[in-house]
């Protein structure tokens, strides 16, 4: 039987229905099968409502506290805010504990909870994503930010940028003002960002301000555009083209300066956290001798969604990528659009949380997709959790619709993710 027969027997077969689980909401309706999947498949059951923590919190008393600036470090696309990370770490968890998110996109989880006092273990194949987390959760100080970009500007020379800038493909042109094109290309050569602390948070300060809407804020360094996500670059020039986009004028030293100064008008937290750049498979390896970890708050990327790659080509170019968009070229699970595949790597994350976790452990997790519904999503994540060779509880989940997506501006009709599920699993 090869792994995929496998995941479908264990999917038709394997699965036992929890007489416990319950939605935060009404009972989620069951609909008619939608692929081969679902044949066998009880439906979940449903106890009586509970209350949502979302709901949780807009009922609970006290102020709101001050949102830390690092969490808009650099918007991401398909990110999930930090109150959701903070009520489920508050939840199910007490300080000095350690948090894993094994997809951590831009850092929310670890960021959240060693802002909470817990220690944090992060991981992203996506460079994007380790730069980002890295610098939230390990950063340098202020005034080393300071020293070096003084060092950096002094030692710049604008004309020996220039041919490098003419070689590059005519988006750049059309996307950057060329003074600023200059520095930019000077900054992504001469940044150590993997190496050095202070190199790492001046580049997710950059990436952060790569794009985005400069006709409203001067805190983007491009041409209009999305700030969560890069526009493919013939669509992009076209776009502006027709309408009379034209780049701004931005000197990238102030720029980080300034940014700098508005980041760290939030103290820095001190905390323990480890980011890892690396498939989430090799976790049970670089957490060899660690204690097992007690609660996971992730989002694991959605069936046939997004390609993270695709959509963060320009960021991952200043982090010395290739000058266009490219697909599978970091992972093989960027986005998944077959079925099979794409439970065979969620199934792939339960095998590592078996691996890894504690006893009663819990797992909490985000995900969507477009065309599922979300009962056979529900269906599909719980039933794939037979392969973390554990004993798992779907505790309860809730459903909700997603309104407005910022690519709608930009890429009208373009379908989304228009529903979200949040599953809370405990594995004994």
């Amino acid at each position: 039987m090869n792994a995929s027969s496998k995941l479908q027997h264990t999917v038709g077969q394997a699965f036992q229905p929890d007489p416990t689980a319950s939605r935060f909401g009404a009972s989620l309706p069951v609909r008619p099968a939608q692929s081969a999947f679902d044949a066998g498949l009880p439906t979940l059951p449903h106890s009586r409502p509970r209350v949502s923590p979302r709901e949780e919190r807009k009922s609970s008393a006290g102020p709101t506290p001050k949102r830390h600036r690092f969490h808009a470090l650099c918007p991401y696309f398909a990110m999930f805010p930090e109150h959701f990370a903070e009520t489920w770490i508050d939840r199910l968890t007490k300080p000095g504990d350690v948090v894993l998110d094994p997809f951590c996109g831009r850092g929310t989880t670890p960021f959240q909870a060693i802002l909470m006092g817990r220690e944090a273990i992060g991981c992203d194949i996506n460079p994007v994503a380790w730069c980002v987390s890295q610098s939230k959760t390990n950063p340098p100080t202020l005034a080393a930010i300071r020293r070096r970009v003084t060092m950096l500007e002094a030692e710049f020379r604008p004309k020996d940028w220039e041919s490098q800038r003419r070689q590059l493909p005519k988006f750049f042109r059309y996307a950057y003002e060329p003074a600023t094109l200059r520095q930019l290309l000077y900054l992504r050569g001469r940044l150590r960002w993997r190496r050095s602390k202070t190199d790492c948070m001046i580049a997710a300060l950059i990436l952060g301000s790569l794009h985005g809407e400069s006709n409203r804020s001067s805190m983007y360094l491009s041409t209009h555009m999305p700030h969560t996500i890069s526009t493919k670059p013939a669509y992009s020039v076209r776009f502006w083209r027709e309408r009379g986009f034209r780049p701004p004028h931005r000197d990238v030293f102030d720029h980080i300066r300034r940014m700098a100064e508005f980041r760290y008008e939030s103290e820095p937290v001190q905390g323990r956290a480890v980011i890892h750049e690396l498939d989430m498979r090799e976790l049970p390896s670089v957490l060899r001798g660690f204690p097992p970890i007690r609660c996971v708050v992730t989002s694991p990327p959605y069936f046939d969604v997004t390609n993270f790659e695709e959509d963060q080509w320009l960021r991952l170019w200043f982090l010395g990528g290739p000058p266009y968009a490219t697909t599978r070229r970091i992972s093989r699970d960027d986005r998944h659009s077959d079925a099979d595949k794409y439970w065979l790597f969620i199934a792939d994350m339960w095998r590592v949380f078996g691996h890894i976790l504690a006893p009663e452990a819990n797992v909490v997790i985000r995900f969507g997709a477009i065309r599922s519904t979300p009962d056979e999503m529900l269906r599909m994540l719980t039933a794939s959790a037979a392969f973390s060779g554990r004993k798992v509880h779907l505790v309860n989940f809730d459903i909700s619709a997603l309104k407005g997506r910022q690519t709608d501006a930009f890429r009208p009709g373009s379908r989304g993710c228009r529903v979200e599920i949040d599953c809370w699993f405990v594995v004994r």
